[in-house]
């Protein structure tokens, strides 16, 4: 009995202190918002729709591989200047996506300050990190890979 009483007041406190930390929907639709300007820019060329999303300290990251010893992996890094360009020029032809393309935004975790998010597209999942400064979201931090890791030479 002792236990019960233990645990239902520890998942109380704890449900507690979630609330008091959970975001607000203005803060998961900025979230959302910031994760979509990140991969729409791309989709369109938009030089400022990138820029509003990213923190001057953006770093993105992946596994690559040399292509000619496979075996061989490193950490591929880009900052936010190379993406504010990747923007402008990356679907220049308007090639690069599908005519619906996919993008789908999944809140991981998110608390006053601090979010993780999941986006899912066509060919790729980022994982990002985002900040609340000055009552802004930016994105921090991108972990990302294509679905085929096979792409990544």
């Amino acid at each position: 009995m002792k236990h019960t009483v233990a645990t239902f007041v520890a998942l109380l406190y704890s449900s507690l202190a979630l609330s008091t930390y959970a975001q607000t929907k203005a803060d998961s639709l900025a979230i959302r918002q910031a994760a979509l300007d990140y991969i729409e820019s791309q989709h369109r060329p938009d030089t400022a729709q990138m820029s509003r999303c990213l923190h001057p300290r953006l770093v993105k990251r992946t596994f690559w591989k040399y292509s000619k010893q496979p075996s061989r992996e490193y950490l591929r890094e880009s900052h936010a200047d190379e993406m504010i360009l990747l923007a402008g020029n990356y679907n220049t032809k308007g090639d690069k996506f599908l005519a619906n393309p996919r993008k789908e935004v999944v809140l991981l975790d998110v608390s006053t300050q601090t979010a993780s998010v999941k986006l899912y597209a066509d060919e790729w999942i980022d994982y990002m990190h985002l900040v609340k400064l000055n009552d802004e979201w930016k994105i921090v931090n991108v972990l990302w890979q294509f679905n085929n890791p096979e792409k990544h030479r």
